[in-house]
């Protein structure tokens, strides 16, 4: 696929390919396949006889995830409830949080479907189910099976979601992308603040951070909203006076939207929030008046070099026709079959679409959801809501457990003072648990040297936190540390790690995009992970130049300091025009002999 995403940044349009790209049509039609119930035939839309060509059934039930197959829960003994509970512990935990429960169908996935009486005595059981393991269930829908009987019968899908108990609510991280003007503040303004926008961006106002924001327009820096669901899958935001701790205190799923600059002056930082906040999901904003417009193909081409699965959105419907909503619809289903992207558009018109796709989108990678919606009128805003409180993580349960297994290690994105506190920093908990106060090590210096420091406290989404776990954002009180010493793309990391740094590193890219020969001696900034920094191409091995599409195996050299880099690292690097993407294969590492740890320190940089 890599080789491929030169054309979003060339902008080179392939005509439209058949195949896979047909087999969704994107016009509310579920996706194929998969867990929402896409194969059962509506009240009014049934047709008897017909089951040659569509049999009733889901996929097989998966012994792992957040995903349950029951037939019916009428009256069970004590014992099987307690199995039953048991087993919804279970669900829950793999879904960190949040399970889903397909009743009335049986574990190969046939779709029975049960009587009126026979689902209201299940849903009865599953709700006992929910409140012994402190959780609430909402039913997502329901739908109506033409399975030979006279007697309708039907299957409900119900979301199960944990009450949150010691601040741990699932947190999703969704990075906001889009064209200068496309409304992507606007968007977040009326989603957190809970009121439409009056058709002149009141409701970005209070997103913006500086005073030239506010003058323009436009976002030219990174600032983080977020947007709560309860436990029953309401929407908690800042409507009703509610502040950021209460809302954290209400929710039991958080969405932390990171809302990041459109206009291509602003272009490094926008990659900076990708690569640095390492983002679950993307979306992206596109204006129905304007469509596919400046940065908007950079920014497709951007979420996919990265993987970061995307969803789209089509804002400022009420200012158009719906020829013209349909022109735009159009021109992003085209651009989305195209060979470079290979994805299976799907557009959302009904709560029904809302919830298949957000369950498809997280099953299947190739899976675009595009809504379209105003932030002005509100139409379909809450097909988005509905989409956002259903969308389940992409890591389970082991995978977290895992990475909190490994030793500690904390990006610094962002570096503050706050009076009578002192120097805090934020930034992205890759691996590990951090404890408040806890002794870590930050660096590399530009010297090459870490620097040992203790967090005094920690804060996640604004409320207090005394524990912080991995793939958490959170920002770190560090007391009266030196500010002067800290920058960011530092790490901090726990002292056993034993943390290699270097300077020279090798890299397998693709070039995407160079007006002529990419040689020895040209000069890019390269991005991995939150590392930003200038670097000098020493070797192109086996080639002495590059052209657009080629691939090959690059060694870099930091210009300025070393930094701390991962083998297999995700990379992205851009001069102007010139845009590359590849991996970290080779580091020339720097022994701790040579950079040492930073024993004796003046004061005030040292707080134990």
């Amino acid at each position: 696929m890599d080789s491929r995403v030169s054309e979003l940044f060339g902008g080179c349009c392939r005509p439209t390919g058949g195949g896979a790209g047909a087999a969704l049509r994107g016009r509310g039609g579920p996706a194929p396949g998969g867990g929402g119930g896409s194969k059962t035939k509506k009240k009014n839309g049934r047709s008897r006889g017909g089951k040659a060509n569509n049999p009733p059934y889901l996929p097989p039930e998966a012994e792992d995830g957040n995903i349950e197959y029951k037939l019916k829960l009428v009256n069970p003994s004590q014992y099987r409830f307690e199995h039953l509970v048991t087993q919804m512990k279970w669900r829950l935990q793999e879904g960190r949080g949040e399970a889903v429960y397909q009743i009335g169908v049986e574990d190969n996935g046939l779709l029975v479907g049960l009587s009126e009486e026979e689902m209201r005595a299940s849903l009865k059981t599953l709700r006992r189910m929910a409140e012994k393991v402190g959780a609430d269930i909402t039913v997502l829908r329901e739908r109506e099976v033409d399975y030979d009987s006279d007697v309708p019968r039907k299957i409900t899908e119900v979301l199960v979601r944990k009450v949150p108990d010691n601040q741990q609510f699932l947190d999703l991280r969704v990075a906001v992308l889009g064209n200068v003007d496309s409304g992507k503040s606007t968007l977040l303004g009326v989603l957190t603040q809970g009121e439409l926008d009056n058709g002149r961006g009141r409701a970005r106002l209070n997103l913006f951070r500086h005073l030239h924001e506010i003058q323009s327009g436009r976002t030219s820096s990174i600032s983080f909203e977020i947007l709560g669901f309860n436990s029953k899958g309401e929407v908690v935001n800042y409507s009703d006076s509610r502040t950021a701790e209460e809302i954290c205190e209400s929710s039991s799923k958080m969405i932390t939207f990171i809302d990041l600059a459109g206009h291509h002056k602003y272009l490094k930082t926008t990659i900076f929030g990708l690569t640095s906040y390492c983002p679950d999901f993307a979306m992206l904003v596109v204006s129905a008046n304007t469509g596919i417009a400046g940065t908007t193909r950079e920014h497709l081409g951007l979420a996919m070099a990265l993987k970061v699965p995307f969803f789209i959105v089509i804002s400022k419907v009420d200012l158009c026709s719906k020829a013209t909503v349909e022109r735009t619809v159009k021109q992003l289903e085209r651009i989305l079959k195209q060979p470079g992207c290979n994805k299976l558009p799907l557009l959302v018109n009904s709560d029904d679409d809302a919830v298949t796709a957000a369950q498809q989108f997280a099953q299947s990678p190739n899976i675009t959801p595009i809504f379209t919606l105003s932030s002005v009128s509100g139409e379909n805003l809450d097909l988005l809501k509905v989409f956002l409180n259903i969308l389940p993580p992409l890591t389970n349960s082991k995978e977290q457990e895992e990475l909190m297994q490994q030793l500690t290690e904390f990006q610094v994105d962002e570096i503050y003072t706050v009076p009578e506190v002192g120097t805090v920093v934020g930034g992205t908990l890759s691996s590990g648990i951090c404890r408040e106060g806890e002794n870590l090590v930050v660096g590399p210096t530009d010297d090459g040297k870490f620097l040992r420091l203790k967090v005094c406290s920690i804060q996640r989404n604004r409320s207090a936190c005394r524990v912080l776990r991995a793939g958490q954002a959170a920002t770190l009180a560090l007391g009266p540390f030196d500010r002067s010493l800290l920058r960011k793309g530092m790490v901090m990391v726990s002292p056993e790690m034993n943390p290699t740094i270097c300077s020279v590193f090798e890299a397998e890219i693709v070039l995407l995009f160079h007006a002529t020969t990419f040689r020895k001696g040209f000069q890019v900034t390269v991005h991995v992970g939150n590392v930003r920094q200038t670097a000098i191409v020493e070797k192109i091995h086996g080639k002495d130049k590059l052209r657009t599409g080629e691939k090959a195996v690059v060694c870099f050299r930091f210009i300025k300091h070393p930094e701390y880099l991962k083998i297999g690292a995700k990379l992205l690097f851009r001069e102007g025009v010139t845009k590359g993407i590849g991996h970290v294969t080779d580091l020339q590492a720097i022994t701790t002999k040579e950079n040492g740890l930073e024993e004796s320190l003046g004061p005030g940089q040292l707080s134990f």
